[in-house]
């Protein structure tokens, strides 16, 4: 062991606090939603020099962030039922762009590597109500007639 600080490098966030951490921290939270704001700002105004992206209107559903702050995971979907999947190579050119607009004005240290996905919750949601309504669902869950045996 060397002098002067001591090694921390095996304690964990668990360690420290004595508990577990579980989903992201409130700065996270904060922090997407700040990007979250100024991406939907920036995507309304549709003034891209991509020529995949002219005229497109995107929404931005939910941003997550690393725990370090660094990289921004943005769902991203269209309006209508179009798909988004062809739109995704198109995004990922414009993202230094994109970068240097929801940059200014942000209260970090770093600006985050911008990473795009497809929303799916619509679809999930769909899928889940869809099965909701099968036969077999819709009878587990109506309720049964009481009997009396009086």
């Amino acid at each position: 062991m060397t002098r002067g600080k001591p090694d921390r490098s095996h304690f964990d966030r668990a360690s420290v606090t004595g508990k577990v951490q579980d989903g992201p921290t409130q700065r996270m939270r904060r922090v997407a939603e700040d990007i979250r704001h100024r991406l939907s700002a920036v995507l309304a105004r549709t003034d891209f020099r991509d020529p995949d992206l002219i005229g497109v209107h995107l929404t931005v559903a939910e941003v997550r962030m690393s725990p370090d702050l660094k990289h921004a995971t943005i769902f991203v979907s269209r309006l209508g039922n179009i798909p988004t999947d062809p739109l995704l190579p198109a995004l990922k050119r414009v993202s230094p762009f994109l970068r240097s607009a929801i940059g200014q004005g942000m209260r970090t240290k770093f600006v985050p590597d911008l990473h795009f996905q497809p929303d799916q919750a619509l679809d999930e949601a769909t899928r889940i109500n869809r099965l909701l309504h099968t036969p077999e669902v819709v009878r587990d869950l109506t309720p049964m007639p009481d009997v009396d045996d009086t």
